[in-house]
């Protein structure tokens, strides 16, 4: 396989430029390149600024190609474990399980893709009136309703992109997605760059012109020893590790994918009580991984890193939630989107190589 370092060389720099807190946090967003036979993609999981040229997962596009006409389980469950299977057999490397998004990457005929989370995108496709701004600002761009992550969403953005392709004669090279983010094709990184610059500047300019800023005034006090102590007795192992800040205005809901995984839907906000502590595990199914007490916000993990996630999730939900004021304030998924990413594998796997 010959491989063409240019190339692999141009997605590394793509990967370290848009793997930034203005673009991703955490495992967030992915990034791709492709020839005609071949597709490197980030690993689920992995951050886009940790990545380089030999960390790619590499699939054979052929392979990957045949997903497209396979017959699935209707459970959801099933379907996912089954395509997960599929595109395993594809990966041609040992750097670990694809995105889970590879499957659309490779439907986008450009050679490079690069898909964020970025913040300024986010006030905008969990906003209300997100996709009456996005027709406004962005006309050229498709507009994607929320659609549970993984297979769904790739055979269904094949349709929209066939679609468009058919009425524009080429694939839209911005591709917004609710409550979700934002995809990028292009056949050159100027190409890249200059489409995210025709994104970001016009939203910043909306936020400006309303005077609306993600800054959440955090102020920082002193933290306090005992009731770190207090919560890691009541919550256990699952507060085993603390990071904290001064007070903000936790989302109350569900948001995205990446906050449901790293932030989960719902803060703890009562009582510091282990009463308190059993009726929201049986309410919700698992531990809180954000505690709201006082003047402070604590993020809890099992690691450090899990705890200092939590905590840098709840934050960008925050600006979030304060940017989506722009455009007729936030829309939280439904309990049924929510509830597929909470048990879907593919993210529990996510979760864990982010520890």
């Amino acid at each position: 396989m010959k491989i063409d370092m240019d190339d692999l060389k141009t997605i590394v720099e793509l990967s370290h430029e848009f793997g930034t807190p203005e673009y991703v946090k955490g495992g967030g967003g992915n990034t791709s390149f492709k020839d005609e036979t071949t597709l490197w993609v980030k690993p689920s999981g992995t951050t886009l600024a940790g990545l380089q040229e030999d960390t790619f997962v590499t699939l054979n596009r052929k392979k990957v190609n045949g997903l497209y006409a396979v017959e699935t389980p209707n459970d959801s469950q099933a379907r996912e474990e089954l395509v997960k299977n599929f595109m395993g057999e594809a990966v041609l490397n040992d750097a670990g399980r694809p995105s889970v998004e590879a499957p659309l990457h490779n439907i986008l005929e450009t050679k490079f893709v690069v898909h964020t989370h970025a913040l300024l995108v986010n006030g905008m496709t969990c906003a209300k009136e997100g996709e009456a701004v996005c027709k406004r600002l962005f006309p050229d761009a498709l507009w994607v309703e929320y659609i549970d992550a993984g297979y769904t969403l790739c055979m269904v953005l094949k349709d929209r992109i066939d679609a468009y392709k058919a009425e524009y004669n080429r694939i839209p090279q911005i591709i917004m997605l609710k409550n979700h983010g934002i995809f990028v094709s292009g056949d050159t990184a100027e190409e890249i760059r200059s489409l995210y610059t025709s994104v970001m500047d016009p939203l910043r300019e909306e936020y400006e012109k309303l005077g609306i800023s993600e800054d959440l005034g955090i102020i920082e006090g002193s933290k306090n020893p005992a009731i770190e102590s207090q919560i890691k007795e009541i919550f256990g192992e699952d507060a085993a590790f603390i990071q904290s800040s001064g007070f903000f205005g936790c989302v109350p809901g569900p948001i995205t994918p990446d906050h449901l995984v790293y932030a989960r839907a719902f803060p703890f906000s009562d009582e510091l009580t282990k009463k308190n502590a059993v009726a929201y595990r049986e309410k919700h199914g698992f531990a809180p991984k954000v505690l709201i007490h006082g003047d402070r916000v604590y993020g809890l993990g099992k690691t450090q890193k899990n705890a200092g996630l939590a905590l840098l999730f709840a934050q960008d939900g925050a600006q979030v939630l304060k940017l989506s004021q722009a455009f007729g304030s936030v829309e939280y998924m439904t309990d049924q989107a929510r509830e597929f990413i909470e048990n879907w594998e593919v993210e529990s796997y996510r979760e864990k190589v982010a520890s």
